[in-house]
Order: C-alpha cells, then sequence, then structure tokens
C-alpha cells in the first residue's frame, strides 16, 4: 500500500483526535484507527507507526482552530461523536446448544402477573429465541388452595400483552399420576418415607436436626402400603418425605415435604385428587421430563437447589442447568401477593389493577408500554445481586417509546379564567406532534381562555406571556378572573409559553399515583386527583389511549361509564 493512503487516513484521524482533546492528538489511538480502516487491504502495523508519528507531530504543531477548519474541509463527517447503543442483550447461555435450548416460565395461576413475573417470563422467552429453542409456558398449579380458574386466562393475557409468545403450554396437574409412579419409586428404594408427626413436631425435629422416627419405619414395603393408603383416603392426615440430610447446614436438606394431602377442589382436576406435590418436586420433576435445558428461579430458591438436584439423582432422571436471578424489586411498590392482597381486600386499592401496583395490568391502566417493560428487564441484566430500583427508571425507558409516537394536547390543571380585552376571533390549526405527518386539531378561539393557575401565580400586572401556538398576552389585572390585553403574534424571547383552553372544552380528572409504600406502611397519599379543564379535541380520543398533556405529562385516557378521565403516567 502506497504511503500516501496512510498519510492521508493518518491525517484525518490525527485531525479528529486533536480537535476531540483539546488540540493534542494521541499517537496511539491515531494508529488504532488507521489500522482498523485499513486492516482488509493487508496494511501492518509496522508500515502505518512511522507514518503516523510524523502525521501526528505536524498535527499537534498547528492550533485548535486550524485543526478544526482543516477537519471540516477534510472530513466533516469525523466530527460527529460517535454514539453507541448500549448493549443490553443477555449473556450467553452456558452449555447451551443452538436450536436445543429449552426454556420454561411457570406461573402459579393465583394471582394476575407482575413486574417481577415479566423479568422472569421475558428472559425465559428471550434465551429461547437467542438459540433457536422452545419456550414451553407451565402452569404450576399443585397447591388447589390457591390455584383458581380465572388466573389461568388472565396470567396468558397479560403475557401475550407483554408480547410474548410460547411454544407449547401444560399444567403440572396433567401430569399427576406420573409423580405418583415417581413418589412409589422413592419409597420402595426407601429414598422417602411416610410421616405422620404432626406440624409442630416436624417443625421442632427440622430446627434441632433430629431425625424423625417414622424415617426409618415408614419407608420400603410399609411406606407404600401407607402411601396407598394416603391416596385413597382424603383423612389421611399424613406427609411423604425426602431422605434428606438432617444435620446438614443446609436447613432445606432436612427431609423436606415432597407431597401432602389437601382437600380442596381443584380448578382443573375437580375432586379427581387429593395427594398434591410441593414445588420442590413438582418444579424438578417437571423440568427434566418436559426437557427443559435452562430453568430460570429467583436467588431466593438458591439453599433449594440441593433438594432439586438430589430428588432427579434418586430418581435417576436428567438434571437441567440450574440458573438463578436476583427479583426485581421496585422502590415502595410492593410485588409481594401477600402484601399487595390485603390492599385489595381492605379497598385501599381499587384492585389488581389499580395503576400505584407493579401489576401489568396495573402498569398498562398507568400508560406503561410493554416495549418500555421489556428494554427496563434487560437494563437491569442478569445478575444475582439484589436491588431495589426507583421506578423513575421505568419512566425514563417509557418516556423514549411515548415521545416519538403519542399525540400532544392542551390540558389546563386547576384553571383560572382569562379574559383577553381586543382580543380577535381565531380560528387556529395546532399540530398534533412535532412530526407534522402526524396531523392537526383545530381550534376557535375568542376572547375567553382558562390558564393554569400555577402560571398565574407567578404573574403579575404588565408581565407579558404566550399563549401557546396562539399570541401573545399583557396581563392587566389578576384577581379570581386574570384580565389581559392582546399583544401581537410575535415570538417574544425568554417569554412563558402557557396551554390553554377556551370556553369550548371538557371537565377531566386526572389521577396522579405515587410510591404505595412508605417503608412497610401503606401510603394513604398514594393517589391523588388534578382537576382541570381539556381542549374540546380530547374527547374524541379513543379509550385507552396515551396523550402527552403539553407541560404536564404522559397520560392514558380511560371512559369510565361516560365520563373520561385521565392516569398519569410520568413527565
Amino acid at each position: 500500500m502506497s504511503s500516501q493512503k496512510i498519510q492521508s487516513e493518518a491525517r484525518k484521524f490525527a485531525l479528529q483526535n486533536a480537535v476531540l482533546f483539546n488540540g493534542k492528538a494521541n499517537e496511539k489511538a491515531v494508529v488504532g484507527k488507521v489500522f482498523a480502516a485499513l486492516k482488509k487491504e493487508g496494511v501492518t502495523p509496522a508500515q502505518i507507526i512511522s507514518i503516523v508519528s510524523q502525521v501526528v507531530t505536524q498535527v499537534n504543531s498547528i492550533s485548535a482552530a486550524d485543526q478544526l477548519a482543516e477537519l471540516t474541509t477534510l472530513a466533516p463527517e469525523l466530527l460527529q461523536k460517535e454514539k453507541k447503543e448500549k448493549d443490553f442483550s443477555l449473556p450467553p447461555l452456558p452449555f447451551a446448544e443452538k436450536g436445543h435450548v429449552v426454556t420454561r416460565f411457570p406461573p402459579e395461576p393465583n394471582g394476575y402477573l407482575h413486574i417481577g413475573h415479566a423479568k422472569a417470563a421475558i428472559i425465559d422467552s428471550e434465551y429461547a429465541r437467542i438459540y433457536d429453542g422452545k419456550f414451553i409456558l407451565r402452569f404450576d398449579d399443585t397447591n388447589p388452595e390457591n390455584a383458581l380458574l380465572e388466573f389461568y386466562d388472565a396470567q396468558k393475557e397479560d403475557l401475550r400483552w407483554l408480547g410474548i409468545q410460547w411454544d407449547s403450554e401444560y399444567h403440572t396437574s396433567d401430569h399427576l399420576q406420573t409423580h405418583y409412579k415417581l413418589a412409589e419409586q422413592l419409597i420402595s428404594q426407601r429414598d422417602a418415607y411416610i410421616c405422620k408427626c404432626t406440624p409442630e413436631v416436624i417443625r421442632e425435629g427440622r430446627f434441632h436436626a433430629k431425625t424423625c422416627t417414622c424415617r426409618e419405619e415408614l419407608t420400603g414395603p410399609v411406606g407404600l402400603d401407607l402411601w396407598k393408603e394416603m391416596l385413597a383416603s382424603r383423612e389421611a392426615n399424613r406427609i411423604l418425605r425426602l431422605r434428606g440430610e438432617m444435620n446438614s447446614e443446609n436447613t432445606a436438606m432436612r427431609d423436606p415435604t415432597l407431597f401432602r394431602v389437601i382437600d380442596t377442589k381443584h380448578p382443573l382436576t375437580g375432586d379427581t385428587y387429593h395427594v398434591w406435590p410441593t414445588y420442590d418436586f413438582a418444579g424438578a420433576v417437571e423440568d427434566s421430563i418436559s426437557g427443559v435445558t435452562h430453568p430460570f428461579r429467583t436467588k431466593e430458591y438458591e439453599l433449594r437447589d440441593q433438594v432439586y438436584f438430589r430428588i432427579l439423582s434418586f430418581l435417576n432422571l436428567r438434571a437441567p442447568h440450574l440458573m438463578e436471578f436476583s427479583r426485581l424489586s421496585i422502590e415502595g411498590m410492593p410485588v409481594s401477593k401477600r402484601k399487595i392482597k390485603p390492599l385489595i381486600e381492605q379497598g385501599l386499592v381499587s384492585g389488581f389493577d389499580d395503576v400505584r401496583l407493579p401489576t401489568l395490568r396495573g402498569l398498562k391502566r398507568r400508560g406503561i408500554v410493554p416495549e418500555a417493560i421489556k428494554q427496563f428487564v434487560l437494563q437491569q441484566g442478569f445478575s444475582k445481586v439484589e436491588s431495589v430500583v426507583d421506578f423513575s427508571l421505568v419512566e425514563s425507558v417509557n418516556r423514549k417509546y411515548l415521545d416519538p409516537l403519542v399525540k400532544r394536547y392542551y390540558f389546563v390543571p386547576d384553571p383560572v379564567q382569562l379574559i383577553v380585552e381586543n382580543a380577535q376571533k381565531k380560528t387556529v390549526k395546532l399540530h398534533l406532534h412535532p412530526d407534522a405527518t402526524m396531523g392537526d386539531r383545530t381550534i376557535h378561539t375568542a376572547s375567553t381562555f382558562f390558564i393554569p393557575r400555577q402560571d398565574v401565580q407567578k404573574m403579575k400586572v404588565g408581565d407579558v406571556f404566550r399563549l401557546k401556538g396562539l399570541y401573545n398576552v399583557r396581563i392587566t389585572k389578576i384577581g379570581d378572573t386574570v384580565h389581559g390585553s392582546y399583544e401581537g403574534e410575535e415570538l417574544i424571547a425568554e417569554t412563558a409559553k402557557i396551554q390553554w383552553t377556551t370556553d369550548d372544552c371538557i371537565e377531566l380528572t386526572v389521577f396522579v399515583p405515587g410510591l404505595i409504600f412508605k417503608g412497610e406502611s401503606f401510603n394513604p397519599d398514594s393517589l391523588h386527583e388534578i382537576q382541570g379543564y381539556a381542549e374540546k379535541a380530547v374527547a374524541g380520543v379513543p379509550s385507552g389511549e396515551i396523550v402527552q398533556f403539553e407541560r404536564v405529562g404522559f397520560v392514558r385516557l380511560e371512559t369510565q361509564r361516560t365520563k373520561l378521565v385521565g392516569f398519569f403516567a410520568h413527565k
């Protein structure tokens, strides 16, 4: 390669580096740039270094102004700083083969999904997609006391809204007969035993690492007979326990329960079964027999990993590559049903779709879009480190999605009437968005307007402000009604620009959610209302649409009976 070509490239990159770093180019940085630009043409570092050294010396000898002028002429595109998109992709999966990865999302059908579930479902489905694998939706419905029929479909609706698709779906309760056979295998192998002790005795034994007398006596053939009695009678007051390690430092291994009697009607199987597997047993078995290669669960289950693998080992079943990640916790927004359910029962929130809750239905109603939730989850990364994030991080991502897409209107909170003397009647067309292709709305004005009280409180007689998109007004009198005079249409620098409505407007209540919890206590001030007037065009916005009220924020509109209300998403 000719030295002239190398010199030409070196000159451009030396000038760029000098302009970016106070007039002094860095020789090593320039060498790297030149080599990257010319390596496909067969150039070697040895050919570059001496030429770059001479060029950098020359560039550093001229003034910063001359450096900028020459770069502007020579390569103006290099004046733009490179903006690198942050990589929020998931890390590679260990022991993963393209086309052979199987993941699953296993919700318990006992409530509506929340943003914590969203993290799990997104990670599970993303990995299956990345590796051209299979994603299974499995309802872990082995506790009929909690499972409700309505939540099977409700959770699928929530996942579809989130944009998640699955390749197959089933219920753990579909495989109960298989679970029973595997339980009998454990009993026959003396790896599990029937326990007749009371819950109090079992709890004491686990706490003090004391072996239960049932452990040796009620296993093998004797245990099998008792197991069959347990399956036959709803009155059997007994459980099936794993022969773990009663002296283990890991208390989860101290003979955990595998099956128990629950005499409650199941939403799918009715009264057919009354002996149900615990999460320890069902989770391990289902992951193995359904072909899952990489099951994910939250870090809180980490101590139970030993139980998971011990069960599979005793049963000689394939062990998947189990992985954990941290729970997704948001400051002041509980994801635990233990905290959410009492709020609903006590009437402190309107339901699982209350806009203060982190349920997917609450977030949707608030105006958080599924694309933002997915991006937010990926930004948090795949980590075991527990952390509590601020909801403003969700808002920040959501804002980026909404800003280029939603229409803009005027809403006047806490309105004050404005009379503009000598005002001309006008018909104005205002853009619905800076992108003019999104259309306009037409407003007819006279002399009566409404403007925000918050702005009025900052004004004094003689001040000039601008009715946004219309004309200037000079304040002549401030009272219950503000009076002003028309002051022309030419833009005046540093003049306040205020949103407004005419008297042809609609009343609108906007509900503004805050943190529902302060510490561990319910925050009674977590929802407040803004009363105001919206321009008439807002009445034609479909229920469920998100708009931006200029100088107020993003608001999702909803028709309740015949009345339109708004739910504030964020600024």
